[in-house]
């Protein structure tokens, strides 16, 4: 249970910040916008007029999500111990698998009212973002509650 608290608050913690500051820097996009886009991905597009409020029930969303993912690379650690000592390899592969999920199913099948294909230097960052942001940390931490026998 630590490994999954502890994986879910580094890689939402590193992966919210990635999400501002590159919004912030190609775009001028608030923070408060980049935490309401998640909360559009329930709510459509009446998330980006609901404040503060719904900014929370974004940053809220994000760290469930990152639950989900953290939970999903523990539970599979535990099946498959390879994960776990081979952690920065696998780390990077699950950080890209991640983020073609999260592009290509997750955002998709939501109410998010945004373009669903990103252009290709969007797409080579938030890949790399996501290896490095979730995949690795996740990775490194569950590595260090490796199964037993």
């Amino acid at each position: 249970m630590q490994a999954i608290l502890w994986s879910t608050l580094l890689a939402g913690i590193l992966d919210i910040s990635a999400a501002m500051t590159a919004r912030a820097m190609m775009n001028g996009i608030s923070p408060t916008r980049v935490l309401q886009s998640i909360s559009s991905g329930i709510l459509g597009s009446d998330a980006f007029s609901g404040g503060r409020s719904v900014a929370a029930l974004g940053l809220l969303l994000h760290f469930l999500i990152m639950a989900a993912i953290a939970t999903t690379f523990y539970l599979a650690s535990r099946r498959m111990p390879a994960l776990t000592v081979h952690w920065l390899g696998y780390g990077l592969a699950f950080g890209l698998l991640v983020y073609l999920t999260m592009s290509f199913a997750v955002v998709p099948l939501s109410a998010y009212p945004g373009t669903l294909v990103p252009s290709g230097a969007a797409f080579i960052q938030g890949a790399i973002v996501h290896m490095v942001c979730v995949g690795l940390p996740i990775a490194f931490v569950t590595s260090r509650w490796p199964p037993a026998g």
